[in-house]
């Protein structure tokens, strides 16, 4: 049980964040909402008819792309825990006042419930919405300014035509497209074969996210950042630093 109090702020995030590409250490930052609290609660907490009942994950099997993935998937949990448990930094949603819009069972009671079962003890817990604030700040983008970057999601290519033009003006930009988990293999195969052309990964992919961005600091020695929807959202211009999404902004969280 970990108090709202006690959630990194995005600044300490931040902080975090700059030390570790000083310093040229692995690094991974995931987060956690109720995709993936439905994913971890896979034959554990719930049964997979349960899961299947679930309205989000009805949406997946309806639609692959919508949230990259098709229930069921052990294989995707069992991966999603290795990579939680490994993260420098994991991303849970508050107890109190929580900006996702989903019912609360599904939020912080969840991810208490899967971390139990699967003894999962975050090393430094932060807000799972971390990423929508620190895609609006300049100090974030001024971190990337001269480093590499390796963008992974289906709005990799649309991403990256924004990300090289004003305000960001980001160069050295990879794209890998990732739309479900049946690319995974393949991902984490181009993922090895890119380990010495980028220094951080930008990760829009969904649930799968979570285990990109640890296999990136694993398999490369990197920075991996869970960057949730963030990259469809830049291209859809909701958020960035000329745009601000209503639930959350800068003032929001910490």
């Amino acid at each position: 049980m970990i108090p709202d109090k006690q959630l990194l702020t995005v600044d300490q995030v931040f902080e975090k964040l700059n030390e570790a590409i000083e310093k040229k250490i692995p690094f991974s930052l995931v987060r956690i909402g109720d995709g993936e609290n439905i994913i971890l609660a896979q034959d554990s907490i719930m049964t997979i008819e349960e899961v299947l009942k679930e309205k989000w994950a009805q949406r997946a099997n309806q639609n692959p792309k919508l949230k990259g993935v098709t229930l069921p998937n052990l294989t995707l949990r069992d991966q999603m825990v290795e990579a939680i448990k490994a993260a420098n930094i994991v991303g849970i949603p508050f107890y109190n006042n929580d900006p996702i819009l989903t019912e609360d069972r599904l939020k912080r009671k969840l991810t208490d419930q899967v971390f139990n079962y699967f003894q999962i003890i975050p090393q430094i817990p932060c807000h799972t919405f971390v990423n929508r604030v620190l895609v609006q700040k300049k100090n974030f983008w001024k971190l990337l300014k001269n480093k590499r970057i390796l963008l992974i999601s289906q709005w990799s290519e649309q991403s990256a035509q924004i990300l090289t033009k004003h305000p960001y003006n980001l160069n050295a930009i990879i794209g890998i497209p990732f739309n479900h988990y049946d690319q995974m293999e393949c991902t984490l195969d181009a993922i090895r074969a890119n380990r010495e052309n980028f220094d951080i990964a930008l990760i829009s992919c969904g649930v799968n996210s979570v285990v990109l961005a640890h296999k990136v600091a694993e398999l490369t020695g990197k920075i991996g950042i869970d960057f949730g929807k963030s990259l469809m959202y830049m291209v859809k211009g909701k958020v960035g630093m000329n745009h601000s999404l209503m639930r959350p902004d800068i003032d929001l969280l910490p």
